[in-house]
C-alpha cells in the first residue's frame, strides 16, 4: 500500500497490517504460509514456462486438473509432499528448490 494512502486511512482511525497480523499468526506460522505460497508460485511459473496446461501436468503427476489448480492457488489441503513432487516433476533441481525455500 502506498504511504500516502496508509496515512489517510490512519487519520480516519483505520489500522493497517499484514495478513499475519490480521489472522494472529505466530512468526513460524507466517513463515510456513509464505513457504507454501512460494512453492505454489514456483509450480505455476515452471508449468507456464514449459507451456503445459494444468491438465497436462495433472496427467504427469497422476492427479487431476482441479488438484493442480489447488496446488497453484496455495490451497491448504495440498500437502507439502505433493508441492515438492510436482516441482521435481517439472524439472526443478535441488538448487531450484533451495532458492524457493530460501
Amino acid at each position: 500500500m502506498r504511504e500516502d494512502k496508509r496515512k489517510r486511512l490512519a487519520a480516519r482511525g483505520w489500522k493497517t497490517g499484514s495478513a499475519a497480523d490480521f489472522l494472529g499468526l505466530s512468526v513460524e506460522e507466517a513463515r510456513y504460509v509464505e513457504l507454501r505460497l512460494r512453492l505454489s508460485e514456483g509450480i505455476r511459473e515452471r508449468r507456464q514456462r514449459r507451456h503445459l496446461t494444468q491438465t497436462e501436468l495433472a496427467r504427469a503427476l497422476r492427479s487431476s486438473q482441479s488438484r493442480v489448480a489447488k496446488m497453484e492457488a496455495g490451497d491448504p489441503s495440498v500437502s507439502l509432499d505433493l508441492l515438492v513432487r510436482s516441482l521435481l516433476a517439472l524439472g526443478a533441481s535441488n538448487k531450484d528448490l533451495a532458492k524457493l525455500i530460501g
